[in-house]
């Protein structure tokens, strides 16, 4: 640039009529100087791209040796991603590496056997959900290779359909549970839509989107916030065949209408009484679907709840009578607003079905038969609260309603929560519930982009440690444009809560990381000083894998609540590739000093990807 700065200037001393006179002459000297700065930028930039292929490789030889049989693969394929724009052919050997060590990986289960040993129903649980190794490799090859991808799912397919024929299985019939090869495709179909292939995606997903289960509905909702129209059309499709599936039962039409009314939240009922239920981490806005789409399902739905039972020795559908009314239960107030006539006939049908019929969970006071249907008013709270207290037999049993009570209010935002927690009269628990109740008004501050309310709360409210950096953390980023130095003071106090937090756990390195990221372009030396103690929290703290999710949750009467807090603003990858391109010698060294493979395998790969991938390099995102 200097050159052109020089070359500019001796232009402008020449009088007009020579400048005429040698145009062309001036010209082509100017295109000249500028090809010779870009040949001198390609010399400076050719020894960091070699430097960062050379360090890919030697992990990637480190990584065969691990003794951590699913680090192995993750680490053998990220680094495949990683150089696929610099060297794809070596790439494409590092996917097939990856593959083989993720086979050896799935074969040993070690993805779903815990040092808690679960039991064989949890097991089956993990395996059937799709997260295995293969699938996360799957993820990676299919951003960058699609016929290699096809090869591995073609794999899957084969391998899945001879142990189903070897153990007599069929596909799942309680249309909650996804076949284990279609729960693999959706995985890695999701994880491509996630990062924007919707194209790519819905290739991989299409022959996985013809049975009705919650991977299939949670993967078309998904896809329905990118591309609406695409989402639809399978959609529609899928009702049509459910219409015509002599199997379609109760459930069938629960886990429709999750795409219709409640999109991330899927449930199912049980014969004998009892749901299972699954809900997106990010609450789903219900969608404004077409009106011909919207009738096809009320139509189809009513045909399928409107068939009759059989006898109950013949009765093998999923839902059996109890599960059907639960259903009808359910979806009748919504039939009542869009379709009255079709609601009078199953009003009539399920006057019927319970006429006889009395069991504990199909009465209406059920939590599931409103949720995500009618979201309770704080008024409706109140009002059932007293009624569940004076029939409370216990002091434990009057804790969980207050607790339940509390926690509901305060995803509203109603203060009130406060005092329903504090009328909890075991210590331990009170303090938990109000803990939760003051962090969720911290996000919900957070969600309208109140940081002066989320400070507030962050220094008044009763909070752990890590809520406290997390909430001062979160309120900096909100104020680092526009109020840097009070943003810089909310960080300091992140840092301070931060140092405060007992024990190993690796909620101090994630926390320490999240301060970095805010920190190294509002101030790059604190940056720097800030991720050596997050290197030192992570050295103590076994658990850090530098992809760890920090979850915040507490158990009600209605089921676990939970508000967990990942993603790039923590993300041990992003604040790598970020020092890389301010100090890319000094980073490499910072990443080598992680202690565990782990973290210390993402930072490398990181600062890699930061010089050879395009754009920037993408989030390095462990599959959960």
């Amino acid at each position: 640039m200097k050159l052109i700065a020089i070359s500019l200037s001796f232009l402008s001393l020449l009088s007009l009529p020579t400048l005429a006179q040698s145009g062309q002459g001036g010209r082509a000297r100017l295109e000249a100087s500028e090809r010779a700065v870009v040949r001198d930028a390609d010399l400076a930039e050719a020894p960091r791209r070699d430097f960062a292929i050379s360090v890919v490789i030697s992990l990637a030889k480190e990584a065969t040796s691990y003794s951590d049989l699913a680090l192995r693969p993750r680490v053998l394929a990220r680094a495949g991603d990683v150089l696929w724009d610099a060297d794809n052919v070596t790439a494409r050997a590092l996917f097939l590496r990856a593959w083989e060590a993720a086979e050896k990986g799935d074969a040993e289960e070690v993805t779903i056997k815990t040092k808690d040993d679960p039991p064989p129903m949890v097991i089956t649980l993990r395996r059937s959900s799709g997260r295995d190794l293969r699938s996360e490799v799957l993820a990676l090859v299919a951003r960058r290779d699609r016929t290699l991808a096809d090869e591995f799912l073609a794999k899957l397919k084969s391998q899945n359909e001879r142990e189903a024929r070897d153990s007599k299985r069929t596909r799942p019939v309680d249309n909650w549970s996804a076949s284990e090869a279609d729960a693999k495709r959706l995985q890695v179909a999701s994880k491509l839509l996630n990062e924007g292939q919707i194209k790519q995606a819905l290739e991989i997903a299409l022959p996985a989107l013809d049975q009705v289960n919650a991977k299939s509905i949670g993967f078309l909702s998904e896809l329905r916030a990118k591309n609406a129209e695409a989402a639809d059309q399978r959609f529609s499709h899928l009702v049509t065949l459910a219409e015509f599936d002599a199997l379609s039962d109760a459930n069938t039409v629960s886990g429709l209408s999750s795409y219709v009314l409640t999109p991330g939240l899927y449930i199912t009922f049980k014969p004998e009484g009892g749901a299972t239920w699954t809900q997106s981490e990010q609450p789903m806005a219900p969608p404004n679907l077409p009106v011909n789409l919207r009738d096809q399902f009320f139509q189809v739905a009513a045909n399928i709840l409107l068939r009759p039972l059989p006898p109950p020795d013949q009765d093998f559908s999923s839902s059996g009578r109890a599960g059907k009314i639960m259903v009808i239960r359910r979806l009748l107030t919504v039939f009542e607003q869009y379709v009255p006539d079709t609601a009078t006939a199953l009003r009539a049908y399920l006057t019927e079905l319970t006429g006889n019929f009395s069991r504990d969970t199909t009465g209406n006071d059920n939590p599931l038969l409103t949720q995500g249907i009618k979201e309770d008013e704080p008024r409706d709270v109140l009002e059932r609260l007293q009624d569940r207290i004076d029939h409370a037999k216990t002091s434990r049993e009057r804790d969980e309603i207050y607790a339940d009570a509390a926690v509901t209010l305060a995803t509203k935002g109603d203060v009130r929560a406060r005092d329903l927690a504090d009328k909890i009269d075991d210590s331990d628990r009170r303090a938990q519930v109000r803990q939760f109740v003051d962090f969720q008004f911290v996000q919900l501050a957070i969600g309208k982009k109140e940081a002066s309310e989320a400070a507030r709360l962050a220094k008044a409210g009763e909070l752990t440690h890590t809520q406290r950096a997390l909430a001062y953390t979160q309120a900096a980023r909100l104020l680092m444009d526009s109020q840097r130095q009070r943003a810089l003071a909310f960080l300091e106090k992140a840092a301070d809560e931060t140092m405060r937090i007992e024990g190993n756990t690796p909620d101090r390195a994630v926390l320490f990381v999240g301060v970095a990221m805010q920190l190294v372009t509002a101030d790059p030396v604190r940056a720097w000083e800030i991720m050596g103690n997050a290197v030192k929290a992570a050295n103590t703290a076994e658990d850090f894998t530098g992809e760890n999710v920090l979850r915040f949750s507490t158990i009600t009467r209605s089921g676990l609540k939970s508000i967990s807090i990942s993603g790039g603003h923590f993300s041990l990858a992003g604040i790598f590739r970020s020092l890389a391109k301010n100090d890319l010698y000094r980073s490499m060294d910072l990443a080598k000093s992680f202690k565990n493979d782990a973290p210390r395998s993402s930072a490398i790969l990181a600062i890699a990807s930061a010089i050879l991938v395009k754009h920037g390099g993408e989030e390095f995102k462990q599959v959960k």
